[in-house]
């Protein structure tokens, strides 16, 4: 209503904000460490600012990301359109490699982090997957953040390079995807050479997501005017409905409303820390821009290879993606760099860094949920992290 009506924006900055008081005592110990310092070192800058006469003002403050959160639970509820069982048989061998890593991919860029969980809990034997497992799992389902619509690094892209046009990162997005999954499955298939068990996928499983990223390409692809943002948060709930696998229909969804949706409290928490975050970087920059300015300077090759590097690194350190795009965008944005640029340089860290990182979203899910050593996860994917990092990179020169 607030993108209809923006007087009536402080009603959901108020009920997103009251989420993250409501759903405090059952976040995780991770999440309530990461907002408790963002929120703390964004209110600090803040005042600073204030107090050298610099304030953004409280819709920067507060809502800067209220759209990311309104695509988390629109997105949520394409999880309503899993399949509840599957064949009993695993299959095995090369073929089964390959349909599973595309499944994950494909299934991952609209359903997203349920589908690690659907199908690592069909694989994992007396709770544990084996390595190969883990590699084709993880990077293929954090390969589709480079061009998913579903994906909620897009709206991270969107929102902090915010010229840029989603159609223009979508063919080198779907160029990485497809480079980042044929080099996992050629080091599975063919250098590690392990017996590999896949998930039973059938191409009815693939259906749905197919036919609603194609309604958003297609929507978006005519109606430019339509944020990316808002197309999703119309399309995700309406499609979750129309293909919903539970009956009764209105029994599933309450059940859903009354007993899921609460899984997105901690990306609540998060991202509104994330972005009073974000703004007190802004406000300290504009407090002391000659100190940050990168006047001369230009968004060269060289400078978006550094950057990327900087950022896959510190996102495997375990720094979430959206805190060092929070702080990078507004740094670059004074070089004014071709925004789709812009925009690419941080689906691509995402990608890399979570489909690398032993305490990405991606990663936690794997040592928590299947004992995935964390040593384990960075010696399986440091080089796939550098090649990526080299792609991307190359990429850049190719398409910008």
């Amino acid at each position: 209503m607030s993108v209809a009506l923006p007087p009536v924006l402080p009603v959901p900055t108020i009920l997103a904000w009251l989420v993250c008081l409501l759903s405090w005592q059952t976040l995780g110990r991770s999440a309530t460490r990461q907002t408790l310092v963002l929120l703390s070192i964004g209110a600090a800058a803040l005042l600073f600012a204030a107090v050298h006469g610099v304030f953004l003002g409280w819709r920067q403050i507060l809502a800067v990301n209220l759209p990311l959160l309104a695509m988390f639970v629109a997105v949520a509820f394409l999880t309503l359109t899993n399949r509840g069982v599957e064949d009993p048989d695993l299959p095995h061998g090369s073929k089964a490699v390959v349909t599973t890593a595309i499944g994950t991919h494909l299934l991952g860029a609209v359903i997203n982090l349920s589908v690690l969980f659907v199908f690592g809990d069909r694989l994992q034997k007396s709770g544990t997957l084996t390595k190969e497992q883990m590699i084709i799992l993880a990077r293929s389902f954090c390969a589709a953040a480079w061009w998913s619509p579903f994906f909620i690094a897009t709206g991270v892209a969107l929102t902090y390079a915010p010229g840029m046009l989603w159609q223009e990162t979508l063919i080198p997005g779907a160029v990485m995807s497809g480079i980042a999954i044929a080099y996992s499955l050629l080091e599975v298939c063919c250098v590690r050479k392990k017996e590999f068990s896949g998930y039973p996928i059938k191409i009815e499983s693939l259906t749905i997501p197919l036919f609603l990223a194609a309604v958003v390409i297609l929507t978006h692809h005519l109606r430019r005017d339509i944020s990316v943002l808002h197309l999703i948060c119309v399309v995700s709930p309406l499609g979750a409905v129309l293909f919903m696998r539970g009956r009764p229909r209105m029994a599933t969804l309450h059940d859903f409303i009354v007993n899921r949706i609460s899984s997105v409290s901690s990306q609540f928490t998060l991202f509104l820390a994330a972005g009073v975050f974000s703004t007190g970087i802004k406000s300290i920059i504009h407090v002391y821009p000659a100190l940050f300015s990168l006047a001369g300077a230009s968004f060269t090759p060289v400078v978006f290879a550094l950057v990327l590097g900087t950022m896959i690194l510190i996102g495997i350190m375990g720094v979430h993606p959206i805190v060092s795009i929070a702080i990078v965008s507004p740094l670059l944005l004074p070089l004014h760099p071709d925004q789709s640029q812009l925009g690419f340089l941080f689906l691509s860290s995402w990608a890399i860094s979570t489909g690398s990182s032993p305490l990405s979203g991606v990663g936690l899910a794997l040592v928590s949920r299947y004992h995935a050593s964390p040593r384990t996860i960075i010696q399986s994917n440091w080089h796939y992290a550098l090649a990526m990092w080299a792609v991307a990179s190359t990429m850049n020169i190719v398409f910008y």
